[in-house]
């Protein structure tokens, strides 16, 4: 993958671009656009799940987008009900995606039987070692449920995608997945943000930018992946804009503060 963004290794020889384009709740012609608006602006990694049902539209945008392939970072997930159906579920993906492979499968929630958690990590970890999918991680997984699965199968999920943002921020969490070498990706980063914040907008003023970009770069600077959802064209060239300035300590440290203000 040539990047000029930042990126965070996974197994395998995988790398994730730290900045993504989430697409939860963007449907039909509206993904397609906002996923080509996306790619135009620089983003170089592109989130669904088989529940948005729009893996089409991101396949159809990915190709007309005229990137190259290895240059467009995918990740999509199985819901927790095709429990038993995940190869089906894989290979209907990469069918609606028009790809040979995802970078990035993920369980989007834990089962609701725990009893299926293992049999269903085993299944990601099988379709990885097909080449079905670069690498495989969980969603909305606790420490616990993850180390369940790193017990049972000696094989640690590549990434965990949670919601998170300043306002959210635990310290001891961010921590346990530094500690066993999982990518720590959050979603819903404005959604549970106050981006009126007078810590933020202090910040923002500092760097002329806007809160929303403080935001983004609190994630990137402390290496979590982050995944900003818009579709309009001005948020999303915006939301991609977060290269030319970077926090410092000092800054990061009253914004991790934030979530126990």
């Amino acid at each position: 993958m040539d990047l000029d963004q930042p990126t965070v290794p996974l197994p395998g020889e995988v790398r994730m671009p730290l900045l993504g384009f989430g697409t939860w709740q963007i449907a039909g012609p509206a993904a397609a656009d906002a996923v080509l608006a996306a790619l135009d602006a620089g983003y170089r990694h592109i989130d669904t799940a088989t529940m948005y049902g729009n893996e089409a539209e991101v396949g159809r945008a990915v190709a007309e987008s005229g990137l190259r392939r290895e240059d467009v970072f995918i990740t999509t997930k199985l819901p927790p009900e095709r429990v038993g159906r995940e190869r089906e579920t894989i290979e209907a993906s990469l069918r609606a995606l028009g790809v040979d492979c995802v970078d990035l499968w993920l369980v989007h929630w834990p089962p609701s039987n725990p009893a299926d958690s293992i049999p269903v990590w085993r299944e990601m970890l099988a379709a990885r070692d097909e080449g079905l999918a670069r690498a495989v991680g969980v969603s909305n997984y606790s420490t616990a449920q993850i180390d369940e699965l790193i017990q049972s199968t000696e094989e640690n999920p590549a990434v965990n995608q949670i919601r998170w943002s300043p306002f959210l921020y635990d310290r001891k969490r961010h921590r346990e997945h530094r500690d066993r070498g999982i990518v720590l990706e959050g979603y819903s980063p404005f959604k549970t943000s106050d981006l009126a914040d007078p810590v933020l907008t202090r910040i923002a003023a500092a760097h002329d930018v806007s809160p929303a970009q403080v935001v983004l770069r609190w994630h990137i600077d402390h290496e979590t992946v982050v995944i900003p959802k818009s579709v309009t064209p001005d948020r999303i060239r915006a939301n991609a804009d977060v290269f030319e300035f970077s926090l410092t300590a000092e800054e990061m440290r009253d914004i991790d503060a934030l979530a126990s203000a």
